[in-house]
């Protein structure tokens, strides 16, 4: 369940770097900055209560780490400091200075380039029986494109698992942008026991590939697998589609096991993430020593 293979062929880009992602974010008010010369790397900014900026890339594939800081200087934000949160570990970027904060998660990547016969026989067993039991109870599964409406109840049970859970996701207000403007690509599952939704997924698509972005589901749909029956027609669709990845988020086997034993019994395989890093160009020289200390913290693991 926790191989981990490298893909054989580039990758679609990550959601955060992606040319929806940044529509949504203009849309819903922001001005997302792209660095030039590095596969026009997205940035975000943020301004702290204190009165400082500080930016962010995230998931950036940063092949080149030391054109980074002449890049950031170019878009005049060669003086803040940048949270950096590589799509794949990049240990050289302790040679600029980087200082690590926190070391590399995992994320569940699913292959779409297959055939459902195929794809079914990649399911873990336990998840087969589960969508075996969900086609066999009669619920139906319906498809659209996300309401703008804030007040849809998939928006009001996520925001209460996230009380409970004790986490932060999008605003229901960036969600909604991302689907204002990009038509059609936020699309919503739901599963029905009659008239009553008990299961619902939300799928954000960008260019190759998509994204798993909001899920839940109640009581009666758990008993029912409908979680399962719900992936699985998302999976089926995307293919039909042509979508060839679907990204189902970090991978966190402490905290959220159950949730990780349901993305990985998809078939999908674990890619790490690079981790977490402190850039700050004015103190590259100071941070040097402290970040060759823990480099190998940020290096790729063997699987």
């Amino acid at each position: 369940m926790f191989d981990c293979p490298s893909p054989t062929s580039p990758a679609p880009q990550a959601l955060a770097q992606t040319s929806e992602f940044r529509g949504a974010l203009s849309l819903n008010g922001q001005s997302p900055v792209l660095l030039p010369g590095l596969n026009n790397t997205l940035v975000t900014t943020r301004r702290m209560s204190a009165g400082f900026q500080v930016a962010m890339i995230n998931r950036a594939p940063l092949d080149h780490p030391d054109q980074l800081v002449e890049a950031l200087r170019t878009v005049e934000l060669g003086r803040s400091p940048v949270i950096l949160s590589p799509e794949h570990p990049r240990p050289e970027l302790a040679g600029i200075g980087a200082l690590p904060l926190v070391t590399p998660a995992f994320v569940a990547l699913l292959d779409l380039k297959q055939t459902a016969g195929s794809q079914r026989e990649a399911l873990h067993q336990k998840w087969r029986n589960r969508l075996n039991r969900a086609q066999g109870r009669g619920l139906r599964v319906s498809r659209q494109n996300m309401p703008l409406d804030p007040n849809h109840w998939l928006f009001a049970a996520d925001q209460a698992q996230q009380r409970k859970r004790g986490y932060r996701s999008w605003p229901v207000a960036l969600t909604l942008a991302y689907a204002k403007a990009n038509k059609g690509q936020a699309k919503l599952f739901q599963a029905f026991e009659g008239t009553t939704a008990v299961a619902a997924i939300l799928i954000l698509r960008h260019g190759r590939g998509a994204t798993y972005h909001i899920s839940n589901t109640t009581q009666t749909g758990k008993a029912l697998s409908a979680h399962n029956l719900l992936m699985w027609e998302v999976m089926l669709w995307l293919a039909r589609k042509g979508c060839e990845q679907l990204d189902l988020g970090l991978i966190n086997t402490e905290e959220a096991p159950g949730l990780a034993r349901f993305k990985l019994g998809t078939g999908a395989r674990l890619s790490q993430l690079g981790g977490t890093w402190l850039l700050w160009p004015p103190l590259g020289r100071l941070f040097s020593p402290l970040a060759r200390w823990d480099r190998k913290l940020m290096s790729a693991m063997k699987c």
